[in-house]
C-alpha cells in the first residue's frame, strides 16, 4: 500500500514536471536575463548543502556588524614578527591592544575603513583573483571575524533571513566551534541562532586535511559531533586538495577508528577538487562518505561513475566556486551536467558564496543557461538535495513535502502571464557577472 501511494505521488509529481515543462521552455527563451532571475530568484530550491560557516556571509554584513570591534590593516610598516604581513587582515581589540606603538600604526578601527575598498579585499570581483587570493588572503582575512562568535552569529542570522527569502528550505552548514575563542559560547551561539532560524539549520563538524595534527582534530571533532547530535548532524574535511598532505588515504585508519566507536555521524567529504585526473573520489568513499563535496574529477574515472550511477551517495556541486578559482573556468565543460544526465545524484551549492558574493540563486541562473536544464532536471536537484540531506527523518519527510507543495504552487503562478515575481536581491556577483 506504502508503495503504490509512493508510486501515485512521483506519477503526479513527473506529471506536473512535464505539464510545466513546456511553459518553463518558453520562459527561457522569451524573459530577460533580469526577468529570468527574478523568476529563479522566487523559485523554491530546496536545500543548499555544502556551506561553509564564515566564508558564506556576505562582506557587507560582515563590515556592518563588525566595525565597531575590530581593527584592520590599511598600512605595512614591516614592525611587526609576521613574514608575509597581509592589508585589510582584521584582528579584535584585545589583540590590537597588545600590538606594539609600530604595530598598531598599521591598523585602524574598522568603522574608519573605507567600506567599499574593504569589502572588496574580501570578495573575488577582480580579473585575475583566483585560487591564491581566495585560499592566501580572503580566508585569512577572514578567520579572526569567524572566531568571533558573537559578531559571526550576528551576520549569520542575517544571512539565514537572506537564504530564506530566495527560496532556500534547509541548509547544512560547516562550522567548528573548536576553533574559536570560547568553544563552549560558540557553540551555544550556534544553537541559538539555528533555533530562531526562519529556515531548519543543520551543522556538520569540520577539520581541515592537510595540517599536522589533522588526525587528532578529525578525533576531537567526532567527539564534539556525538556530544552535541542535538543540531550536528554529520563531519566533514576539508582544505587545498591539490596539498598533498591531506590526501584521502591518510585518514583511512582515522575513520575507521570513528566508525569503530559512533554511529550515526553522517560523512560528507569533500573529494576530486582538484586540476589533474585521479581516483579522489573513489579514495574519500573509502572513508565512508555519503556525499561528496566538488567531485570534479570523479570524470575522469569511469568505474567510480558507474558505481555512482543510480546510487545513494550524492555529489554537491558549486558552479561558482569552481569557476572563480578556476578549478573550470569554462563552465561549459564541467562535469555537473554529465553527472546528472548519466544519473548520479547531484544537486547545486555555493560553497563560499561570501566570498563570491554570490547565492543559490546565481547557481540555477548558470546552470539553467549554460545547460538548458528543463523543468524536471531544476525540480530534481532540489528534491536530491533534500532527500541527501542528513536532517533527522522525519523533517526530511517534512521538508519533501513542503518543497512539493511548493514547487506546485510556483508552477501555477509563473503559468500565468500576467504574474510578476516580486523584485530580488540581485547578488554583486551577478550583477558582475550574469545580468550585464
Amino acid at each position: 500500500m506504502r508503495r503504490t501511494i509512493v508510486s501515485l505521488i512521483l506519477t503526479a509529481l513527473c506529471s506536473s514536471a512535464q505539464e510545466f515543462g513546456p511553459r518553463f521552455e518558453e520562459l527561457k527563451r522569451t524573459l530577460s536575463p533580469a526577468q529570468l532571475y527574478a523568476l529563479l530568484y522566487a523559485m523554491p530550491k530546496g536545500a543548499d548543502l555544502h556551506v561553509h560557516y564564515s566564508l558564506s556571509f556576505w562582506a557587507s554584513d560582515w563590515y556592518d556588524s563588525a566595525k565597531d570591534r575590530f581593527y584592520t590593516r590599511v598600512r605595512i610598516a614591516n614592525c611587526g614578527p609576521e613574514a608575509a604581513p597581509l592589508l585589510w587582515r582584521n584582528i579584535p581589540r584585545a589583540r590590537y591592544q597588545a600590538l606594539s606603538d609600530c604595530e598598531k600604526g598599521e591598523y585602524i578601527p574598522l568603522r574608519d575603513a573605507p567600506r567599499d575598498e574593504w569589502i572588496s579585499a574580501h570578495i573575488l570581483d577582480r580579473p585575475g583573483e583566483g585560487r591564491d587570493e581566495f585560499f592566501e588572503r580572503i580566508v585569512t582575512r577572514i578567520t579572526d571575524l569567524g572566531r568571533d562568535h558573537e559578531v559571526a552569529a550576528e551576520v549569520f542570522a542575517k544571512t539565514l533571513k537572506r537564504w530564506a527569502a530566495e527560496g532556500v528550505r534547509y541548509t547544512e552548514v560547516m562550522a567548528s566551534p573548536l576553533a574559536a575563542a570560547d568553544p563552549d559560547a560558540a557553540t551555544a551561539a550556534l544553537k541559538k541562532v539555528a533555533a530562531e532560524s526562519p529556515i531548519p539549520v543543520r551543522y556538520q563538524g569540520i577539520f581541515i586535511r592537510f595540517i599536522p595534527t589533522a588526525e587528532q582534530r578529525l578525533t576531537d571533532t567526532f567527539a564534539f559531533v556525538d556530544r552535541n547530535r542535538d543540531y550536528w548532524v554529520g563531519v566533514n574535511m576539508a582544505g587545498r586538495e591539490d596539498n598533498d598532505k591531506g590526501h584521502p588515504l591518510r585518514f583511512f585508519e582515522a575513520f575507521r577508528a570513528q566508525r569503530r566507536k559512533y554511529s550515526g555521524i553522517h560523512l560528507s567529504l569533500h573529494g576530486g577538487e582538484v586540476d589533474s585526473p585521479g581516483r579522489d573520489v573513489r579514495n574519500t568513499l573509502v572513508l565512508g562518505a555519503e556525499r561528496i563535496g566538488h567531485g570534479l574529477n570523479l570524470i575522469t574515472d569511469p568505474d567510480t561513475m558507474l558505481l555512482l550511477r543510480h546510487g545513494r551517495t550524492l555529489i554537491e556541486s558549486n558552479l561558482v566556486s569552481n569557476k572563480l578559482l578556476e578549478y573550470t573556468p569554462d563552465l561549459a565543460v564541467h562535469p555537473f551536467i554529465e553527472y546528472l544526465r548519466f544519473g548520479i545524484p547531484v544537486c547545486l551549492n555555493t560553497d563560499d558564496q561570501g566570498s563570491w558574493d554570490s547565492n543559490l540563486t546565481d547557481e540555477y541562473f548558470t546552470a539553467i543557461r549554460t545547460f538548458s536544464l528543463t523543468w524536471d532536471e531544476v525540480v530534481q536537484l532540489g528534491r536530491n538535495s533534500l532527500q541527501h540531506s542528513f536532517a533527522p527523518d522525519a523533517l526530511k519527510r517534512q521538508l519533501l513535502n513542503d518543497f512539493d507543495i511548493a514547487i506546485k504552487r510556483f508552477e501555477q503562478q509563473a503559468r500565468n502571464p500576467k504574474w510578476v515575481p516580486p523584485s530580488p536581491t540581485v547578488s554583486g556577483y551577478a550583477r558582475r557577472n550574469l545580468l550585464n
